[in-house]
């Protein structure tokens, strides 16, 4: 399909998407953003689309670029308004709609729908859906159903729950809509800041396609990823696995920095994935893709440490590779224990560069043998001579992607880099795949035209605080929409409620409303210390196993 003069999906190449930061009604601020994404290498730009006075803007910063020359094509940005939406389509190639809030306002309402009743709310959402689906489909514009994980309709969430299937259900209701006036130019997305959630909808949503007998072209990310390397290895683990076993035909890293920063990080995971294809590096599916399970393996000690069972993933480095391993990481990031190059008839050490493709099947050959023995995964990176975007791809691939499906005991990581810096990398993939905590963990929005602070200068100052807080998730999000849906499993939330002031939150409860600006830290910090989270920084620099 087309978005504008770029084509998405089929053999087409991946198309890369950023967003914009600015307020859309600065028109010439705006166009020059969109302008530096696109000349950072971006093909669609996304932009915030609040009401119809964004939408009249809208209008002019295509204006502004197309007398410039650029062609770039925009996707507007809606939520919780068809009449933006609507006014959008005059100007934008793309309209991005959020099935959980277009047609639905959220009252966090707990009720049984008969058949009878949900019916006769999928007719409302059709009644409210149609007239967008008419219009794109007469002006040549495409849709994208964005799902996002933690804003789903009540509808949903009483029937589903807040699920992947939930996800998906709730981006079938709108497909169905769309295909009963005989439109199909539509993108979907399953984006979730849970890599683990991000990859079932994916997988959940992929296969409901497949049973509906209608491909349609998916775009990726792992939305409120954060910032630096965690945010890097988070987006590549979920975006990269789903690209190594041919899912995904755009895609979109959301970093909380200067956006043109996510273009070159998706760029590289759109070349590694393209050269992966055309190399006919082939994943053998997960084990099981639609639900997150550890792989059963019978505790069993090594040398004076125990692996499997339900023990937490362990750490270590290979014998021989760095002078003095057990030593090597500090007190932050310790080595757990030293692989020795002897087998071991306890575990099935498994070593390979293509670990992710090896790892699945000796899982499904262990299961199917009935083989309970832990499993010891060393990904064997040596050929690696730079401590670089490449190298944090493959690792979020090759180690991440077993990981994050619940596969693999203990882990190791063969490097020329420094032992300090594998062991960091091989605790931020455990950290990222959610099989282990040992470090504060930041879901953070990338900002948009709605955004209500600097983002970016506030998590620093919020992680420079709270940094400390082993297995705390804290939620920096810039306005309401991206609130408490988008932060579904943050432990609290520091959220713009209005020029000013912060709402802070404790999982999804808001309670605290309206905080100046100037207090909303310290607050914050008091909020965690009521909930018995707090710890002094110097308690907690160590790793505590």
């Amino acid at each position: 399909m087309r978005v504008g003069g770029v084509t998405v999906g089929g053999d087409a190449p991946l198309a890369v998407q950023s967003m914009t930061t600015t307020n859309t009604l600065e028109v010439e601020a705006t166009a020059r953003q969109t302008a530096a994404l696109a000349a950072a290498g971006c093909d669609i730009v996304r932009i915030t689309t609040q009401t119809s006075a964004e939408a009249k803007a809208l209008g002019e910063i295509k204006k502004v670029l197309r007398s410039s020359g650029s062609t770039t094509p925009l996707a507007a940005d809606i939520h919780f308004n068809p009449k933006a939406a609507l006014a959008a389509a005059d100007h934008a190639e793309k309209v991005r709609v959020n099935p959980g809030n277009f047609a639905d306002s959220k009252r966090f309402a707990q009720r049984g729908y008969t058949d009878a009743e949900y019916q006769e709310e999928l007719s409302r959402i059709a009644q409210t859906f149609t007239p967008l689906v008419e219009k794109c489909k007469a002006l040549g514009r495409a849709i994208r159903i964005g799902t996002n994980h933690g804003s789903l309709s009540d509808r949903i969430m009483n029937r589903f729950g807040d699920t992947p299937q939930g996800m998906v259900e709730s981006a079938l209701e709108y497909l169905r809509a769309a295909e009963s006036k005989g439109f199909q130019e539509i993108i979907f997305s399953m984006k979730a800041s849970n890599p683990v959630v991000m990859l079932q909808a994916n997988r959940l949503l992929v296969d409901a396609l497949n049973r509906h007998g209608t491909p349609y072209p998916l775009h990726l990310g792992v939305t409120e990823a954060g910032e630096g390397e965690d945010a890097r290895l988070k987006s590549a683990l979920g975006i990269g696995v789903l690209l190594a076993e041919g899912i995904g035909d755009t895609i979109r890293v959301s970093l909380t920095e200067d956006p043109v920063k996510e273009v070159p990080v998706a760029r590289a995971l759109a070349g590694w994935a393209q050269a992966r294809w055309q190399g006919g590096k082939a994943v053998p599916p997960p084990l099981r893709p639609f639900h997150w399970e550890r792989h059963p393996a019978s505790p069993a000690l090594y040398e004076t440490i125990v692996i499997g069972g339900q023990e937490p993933v362990k750490v270590g480095l290979m014998a021989g590779d760095y002078p003095h391993p057990r030593q090597a990481g500090g007190r932050e990031t310790p080595c757990e224990f030293v692989l020795g190059t002897a087998p071991d008839s306890k575990f099935h050490i498994l070593q390979a560069e293509e670990l992710l493709a090896e790892g699945r099947k000796l899982a499904r050959q262990l299961e199917q043998a009935g083989d309970r023995r832990p499993i010891v995964l060393v990904w064997d990176a040596r050929r690696f001579k730079q401590d670089d975007i490449g190298f944090l791809i493959e690792a979020a691939v090759q180690m991440g992607g077993l990981l994050v499906d619940g596969i693999g005991d203990a882990v190791v990581i063969r490097s020329i880099l420094p032992a300090q810096r594998v062991l960091q990398l091989a605790y931020n993939l455990l950290q990222a795949a959610r099989r282990r905590s040992f470090k504060t963990e930041y879901i953070a929005c990338p900002g948009c035209g709605r955004t209500l602070f600097d983002l970016e200068s506030t998590t620093q100052r919020i992680k420079a605080r709270t940094g400390h807080l082993k297995g705390v998730k804290i939620a920096v999000m810039g306005c309401i929409v991206n609130g408490p849906g988008e932060m579904a499993d943050a432990d609290f939330g520091y959220v713009g409620g209005s020029p000013g002031t912060v709402n802070l939150y404790v999982g999804k409860e808001m309670v605290e409303r309206a905080i100046p600006t100037a207090q909303a830290e310290e607050r914050l910090i008091a909020l965690i210390q009521h909930h018995g989270k707090w710890v002094e920084p110097e308690k907690s620099h160590t790793l505590r196993l």
